[in-house]
């Protein structure tokens, strides 16, 4: 693991080639329970379903879906229409199968493309085309650079009083090296962290090999970088557990989330937000 203050110029290929590899592990991990999503099976938490409220007919551009368990639960929960939004072809080609095999393709749409391209791809100058909530969650604002021109893709999204909600990881988490035995990195951005993985979080035994290049974003640059580009601030949350197994050294709490050994209840590990942006 290395920080410098220049991000490899292929960054986005370097991570897109990652993302792409993950895909079929993914789909048939544990973790993701894809079968159990076919039986009609949530995947969304109650951390991001306590913020979201009532979606019943409303229009949701979930971005950086992955494959799009998360995306097509926000349909399956009542959304008139969700669209998602991911780096990886491959991710998007899967999220389209899944849509069609769980009859949802009416109502979802998915779109390959950097997040901060989705103007080439959505006409979000026409009030019409904006939506009632954008949602992100769980591993989105480290793999983006510039968190400022993140936030501008969040605001243009949304319709005036519409909602932004997003659940993360919380940046302390960066900090640790890989098994959280000790602290390696700053906790406020000091330019890309360039890594090299075998496998991925839901299968550390996948024959896969990557880099990945990625950037903490300490939790006061993302609210502020929300605040300057017109989003109130109405709540944010953290959280000393994960609903999800994705960490190395991590204990399984009574109530089935995780912490980490040895940093139970002594660190966040993941925060959530609701903004709504201003008239």
């Amino acid at each position: 693991m290395s920080a410098s203050s220049n991000p490899p110029s292929d960054f986005v290929e370097i991570n897109r080639r990652l993302w792409n590899d993950k895909v079929d592990y993914h789909v048939a991990s544990p973790m993701y329970d894809v079968p159990g999503f076919l039986r009609g099976k949530n995947t969304l938490n109650s951390i991001e379903l306590d913020l979201l409220g009532e979606i019943q007919g409303k229009r949701i551009i979930h971005l950086q879906c992955h494959f799009g368990l998360d995306t097509l639960s926000l349909a399956r929960n009542g959304a008139k229409q969700v669209i998602g939004v991911d780096l990886s072809e491959r991710a998007i080609t899967k999220a389209q199968e899944l849509a069609i095999a769980v009859n949802l393709s009416t109502s979802t749409r998915f779109i390959c493309c950097n997040i901060y391209d989705i103007r080439h791809h959505l006409p979000l100058d026409q009030p019409d085309e904006l939506f009632d909530i954008a949602f992100a969650s769980y591993g989105t604002v480290n793999w983006l650079p510039d968190i400022n021109r993140w936030a501008q893709v969040v605001s243009s999204c949304l319709k005036p009083d519409g909602i932004f909600v997003m659940v993360e990881f919380h940046p302390v988490l960066d900090m640790f090296n890989y098994s959280y035995t000790h602290i390696e990195q700053s906790y406020f951005n000091q330019g890309p962290i360039v890594n090299d993985f075998q496998g991925t979080y839901a299968d550390r035994t996948a024959p896969i090999r990557n880099q990945s290049v990625e950037w903490c974003h300490p939790l006061s640059d993302v609210i502020q970088a929300l605040i300057q580009n017109g989003l109130r601030l109405d709540t944010i949350k953290e959280f000393d557990y994960s609903p999800y197994d994705s960490f190395a050294n991590s204990v399984k709490t009574d109530e089935g989330f995780y912490q980490i050994k040895g940093l139970e209840k002594k660190i966040p590990i993941v925060y959530a937000l609701k903004a709504t942006k201003s008239k």
